[in-house]
C-alpha cells in the first residue's frame, strides 16, 4: 500500500482549520474539568492545538482515516498531567475569592440543581485520575468508548471496566459523601 499523495501546505492548513473549529469546544472542556480554572483551560487549549498542528501531517498519515478528537484529547490529557506535576513543584498561594464561573457550562444543564451539580463534580474530583478522566470524555465530551480507549491507550474492554467502576465509585461517593472537616 503506497502513502496517499501529499497535500500543500495551504491545504493541510486549511484542513487544520476545520479541525481546530469542529473540536476546540471539546478540548477547552476537557481541559476545564481537568483544571478547574478558565484560564489554565485557555492556556491548555492553545498548547494542545499548537502541539497538534507541529504534528498533524503525521497524525493524518497514521490515523488510517480514524478521527483525530481521541488524538486531540490525548494531547490535553498529556498537557494536563505535565500542568499538574508542575505544580506540585511550584506550590501556588491560594486565591481567597475565587469564585465558580458565571456562565456555566451547556453540559451542566444536565444535571438539575447547582447544589448537586457542585456535589456531582467535587465528587469526581475524588476520583482516580484514569476514572476522572474516563468520565470527563464520556459525559463532558460525549466520546464514545472506543474514542475513549483510543485517547487513554487502553483496550475496548478496559475501557468499559474503567467507566463503569467510575460511575459505581462515583454513586458511591455522592450517595456518602466524606464529612468536611
Amino acid at each position: 500500500m503506497s502513502d496517499p499523495p501529499s497535500r500543500s501546505k495551504a491545504e493541510l492548513d486549511r484542513e487544520f482549520s476545520e479541525l481546530y473549529r469542529t473540536h476546540l469546544r471539546d478540548v477547552y472542556s476537557y481541559s476545564y474539568y481537568r483544571v478547574g480554572n478558565h484560564h489554565d483551560a485557555e492556556d491548555l487549549t492553545e498548547q494542545t492545538f499548537l502541539q497538534a498542528y507541529r504534528h498533524y501531517e503525521r497524525a493524518l498519515r497514521e490515523s488510517d482515516g480514524r478521527p483525530l478528537r481521541p488524538w486531540l484529547i490525548r494531547i490535553a490529557h498529556n498537557l494536563a498531567a505535565n500542568f499538574y506535576r508542575d505544580r506540585a513543584r511550584k506550590p501556588q498561594a491560594a486565591i481567597e475569592d475565587a469564585a465558580v464561573i458565571s456562565a456555566p457550562h451547556t453540559t451542566e444543564t444536565l444535571v438539575e440543581g447547582r447544589e448537586e451539580l457542585e456535589e456531582i463534580l467535587a465528587g469526581v474530583q475524588q476520583l482516580p485520575d484514569d476514572r476522572r478522566e474516563a468520565l470527563i470524555m464520556r459525559f463532558a465530551l460525549g466520546m464514545d468508548n472506543r474514542e475513549i480507549a483510543r485517547a487513554l491507550g487502553r483496550s475496548d474492554g478496559a475501557t468499559k471496566v474503567l467507566l463503569h467502576r467510575a460511575i459505581k465509585q462515583l454513586e458511591g461517593i455522592v450517595s456518602h459523601p466524606e464529612p468536611t472537616t
